[in-house]
């Protein structure tokens, strides 16, 4: 049994600091990564270069996110592109995406590390057929980096040839406040403390991405270590930009059509409003059935699409829809975009 194994003590502990693992210098060329943007306007156009329209707020607290190296952490409804910024960082700036997702229950065994305790029992079973008795040595044998499994938050930490990766640590709001606690040396140092090796710090900062859907306040400790950054869903305009680079096969009119109505949707008192990945799926959807001209028939028979709960798509169904779009052709009517 691996209980009456002694763990070093204190003073035997040291602190990891990850390094010299490659030369960085021999990967030069398609491996290097992009340098961060230099200003809040090439911010804005490192995201438009993956087809993500940002408004300014998100590209200023970004690129000083990005500059100073802070974590951030961005806040708002499911569905309006908080996961999406950090995917489109790692596709940007050619670095690994390392993404943890949270849930109920998230420990430290699944999201930081854990010990192969099947490797080191075999190791146990070696040494006691070799001889080996010593209890101190034994267990410093078995409690070495070679038995660790690294799970997200460590493997952040350790040094990639494409650089420094970005770390997704999405839907936080999801798991328990313990965790959450531990996650303030990571978010503050950059390192993690295994009782058993020591101190692992980073020696690159990774670049980090929270995110919550706010079904529960974060604790102040954790956003005190962030930026942090509401995303907010887009107005009109903005909307229709991103339709037309996430939804190109859309005509001009339908997606004038489509904003209007989920803008309409927002303000009504829904369960769950739809977001920008609701509007892209409706138009991706409407494109497909070949949809020139929304009619309250066919939103009827794709409120499935865009709504998620049943008592939404219940109250939705029939006049009220075809209200909104009585009211969202009038408004397009007059005042067309120009």
């Amino acid at each position: 049994s691996l209980n009456y194994l002694a763990i070093p003590s204190i003073s035997a502990r040291r602190s990891i600091r990850y390094t010299d693992r490659f030369d960085a210098s021999s990967f030069r060329g398609s491996f290097m990564p992009s340098p961060i943007p230099a200003s809040i306007d090439a911010t804005v156009e490192l995201l438009k270069g993956g087809d993500y329209i940002a408004d300014r707020s998100l590209a200023t607290v970004l690129y000083l996110a990005l500059k100073l190296g802070r974590p951030l952490f961005c806040e708002g409804e499911a569905g309006v592109g908080k996961t999406e910024i950090a995917k489109v960082l790692s596709e940007t700036l050619k670095r690994p995406l390392i993404r943890l997702q949270c849930y109920e229950g998230l420990d430290v065994a699944s999201a930081v590390y854990e010990w192969n305790y099947a490797r080191q029992m075999i190791e146990i079973r070696l040494a006691e057929a070799q001889g080996v008795h010593n209890r101190g040595e034994l267990a410093a044998d078995i409690f070495d980096e070679k038995f660790l499994i690294r799970r997200p938050l460590l493997e952040a930490l350790q040094p990639h040839v494409e650089g420094a990766p970005i770390l997704l640590i999405d839907e936080l709001d999801r798991t328990d406040e313990p965790f959450e606690a531990y996650l303030l040396e990571v978010l503050s140092d950059f390192q993690v403390t295994i009782p058993e090796l020591g101190t692992v710090k980073a020696a690159e900062r990774p670049i980090v991405i929270v995110t919550s859907n706010r079904t529960r306040e974060i604790h102040d400790a954790l956003k005190r270590r962030c930026f942090y950054h509401w995303v907010d869903y887009p107005d009109l305009k903005r909307e229709l930009e991103i339709l037309k680079v996430k939804a190109p096969g859309a005509s001009e009119r339908l997606s004038r059509q489509v904003v209007g109505f989920v803008q309409e949707l927002r303000k009504l008192d829904l369960f769950k409003a739809p977001g920008v990945a609701e509007s892209i799926d409706w138009s991706t959807a409407l494109s497909e059935l070949d949809v020139l001209d929304l009619d309250p028939r066919t939103i009827n028979d794709t409120l499935g699409v865009l709504l998620k709960y049943q008592d939404d798509i219940q109250r939705l169904q029939g006049s009220e829809a075809a209200e909104i779009l009585r009211k969202v052709k009038s408004d397009i009517a007059a005042q067309p975009l120009g």
